[in-house]
């Protein structure tokens, strides 16, 4: 009896050991035909865009992607080629067999180097200390994105940072064989972007065909331009100017304009900005302000006192926070913060905009902010007193129809995006101004192209800003991280105390 039941037992056994097998080969199976990832970071950031896998989803022929790692690279570089494979990994699982991955090493083939050349990818050189001294090694850190005879490259990957953006970018240029241009005001002593935010400048050139307009030396404004770029101009436009900038714009172009109301001049002296432009921006619907917003929330500025720099929240530098973006726009949805150095507020003249406009309040300032409109007192260590509180918009974009300041001209479908702040761009006055730059070039996008690529590149967020703290909070977390602890364990050994003399109370009964 009991043998029988020994078997009936290894039987069981067995059965179950086998319908658990076949239950793992089936999972096996159904996980190999259905491809998903997960991602729990918040903004996605090791996933793909959905952005990018509807480019890839609507590809109709096959686009190479050859990626030129060396394989003598220095040891700091080395999982960076297994990080870019892993990204190349998604695009191959969600293009349908369209996109096709080759890493090369160029190694010593003379001829795939003079190629690589002539279509834009350099080699690099290394200096590599080992064995006590210092080598130079040559290599590569490039890829090459081809579409029949069509090739786009993205000379070097110096991280993954912003990859998904190059490569998607990429793709939709050389699929689509479109070049977008657009134009920079060089003169009235506008921002220099080429030196003054050189990161930012480069970026763009990746993008757009980018070139410098001077009013002064042409005609009109080019029409193969889809945006003119106005930033941080100090001289007066002709009416002339003027005219140009409003032909251009009746043509249903975009305007970008970063314009000072008050600018900040060596010593930190303040002077009212007199450009003439201002009526052309009033009578479109904008009217930016001459004065200079404070804020609570503030960056921090770098000063000097003699020889010694220090920084200091400095509240003519307010700094907008998620709260004060608009999260239905995707120019600013996914940022966190955004630093505007000496910023005038902007106020909308809804009696010259069109009722089906679109507006965007792009930034605002917190509610715990005031203005300056005269006697600007621009000294760090001030003592600042807040005037009448209230929120202030820094930053705007309108859509639609406009009327022309010279003509009877209208148009229905022009963009124009002001920002009360040049300052912002130059990654000389910040230090490293990510997100400040990110919104630039945002703006840029949304202005330019496909709104919906900037989400792939606000993926990462480099700031994230504390919510403002009263004072009695600040206290209170203070001396909670000073003493909490102590009084934590100071209460769990009277508690300790406790229950033992009631255990010994209790057994003494």
């Amino acid at each position: 009896m009991n043998i029988n039941k020994n078997k009936l037992r290894k039987i069981d056994a067995s059965i179950s050991v086998l319908f658990i097998v076949g239950i793992l080969i089936l999972l096996n199976f159904f996980s190999y035909k259905i491809f998903h990832r997960f991602d729990l970071t918040q903004n996605k950031d090791y996933s793909i865009s959905p952005v990018t896998k509807e480019i890839l989803h609507n590809l109709d022929d096959i686009v190479i992607i050859k990626a030129y790692f060396s394989k003598n690279l220095p040891s700091q570089f080395v999982s960076l080629r297994q990080d870019v494979g892993d990204i190349l990994d998604e695009y191959i699982n969600y293009s349908n067999g369209k996109i096709k991955v080759e890493f090369i090493d160029p190694a010593d083939d003379k001829e795939t180097k003079r190629d690589l050349y002539l279509k834009g990818i350099p080699e690099l050189q290394f200096n590599v200390f080992e064995k006590d001294k210092t080598q130079v090694v040559r290599g590569y850190m490039g890829i090459l994105i081809q579409y029949g005879d069509r090739t786009e490259a993205i000379p070097v990957v110096k991280n993954t940072k912003n990859l998904e953006y190059d490569i998607t970018i990429a793709i939709k240029k050389v699929v689509n064989n479109e070049n977008i241009a657009i134009g920079i005001l060089g003169d009235k002593e506008s921002i220099n972007l080429s030196k003054a935010a050189q990161n930012t400048y480069n970026n763009l050139n990746k993008i757009y065909d980018v070139s410098t307009i001077d009013l002064e030396n042409v005609k009109e404004i080019p029409s193969n331009l889809n945006t003119l770029i106005i930033a941080g101009p100090k001289e007066e436009f002709s009416e002339d100017d003027l005219k140009k900038i409003d032909d251009f714009f009746m043509n249903g172009k975009s305007l970008l304009v970063l314009l000072d109301g008050v600018i900040n001049e060596k010593g930190l002296v303040a002077k009212i900005n007199k450009t003439n432009l201002d009526k052309l921006l009033e009578s479109y619907g904008v009217k930016l302000n001459q004065n200079l917003v404070l804020d609570v929330i503030s960056g921090k500025a770098p000063f000097s006192q003699g020889f010694i720099p220090f920084f200091i929240e400095y509240p003519f530098w307010p700094k907008v926070i998620s709260s004060g973006f608009d999260r239905n726009n995707p120019i600013v949805s996914q940022l966190e913060s955004v630093i505007f150095p000496w910023v005038s507020s902007i106020d909308i003249l809804s009696d010259k905009i069109a009722k089906d406009n679109y507006i965007s309040y792009l930034a605002k300032s917190s509610e715990k902010s005031w203005v300056q409109s005269d006697n600007f007192n621009l000294n760090p260590q001030q003592r600042f007193i807040s005037g009448k509180q209230g929120q202030r918009t820094l930053a705007i974009l309108i859509k639609g129809k406009f009327k022309s300041y010279y003509s009877d001209k209208e148009t229905d479908s022009a963009r124009l995006a002001v920002v009360g702040d040049s300052d912002f761009v130059k990654e000389g006055i910040i230090g490293e101004p990510n997100d400040n730059s990110i919104f630039f070039q945002n703006l840029v996008d949304g202005l330019s192209m496909d709104a919906s690529l900037i989400s792939i590149r606000s993926k990462g967020i480099t700031d994230r800003p504390i919510k403002e703290l009263s004072y009695t909070q600040k206290m209170l977390i203070r001396y909670l991280n000073i003493f909490g602890l102590t009084i934590i364990v100071i209460l769990f050994g009277l508690l300790r105390y406790y229950l033992r003399r009631k255990s010994k109370f209790v057994d003494e009964l």
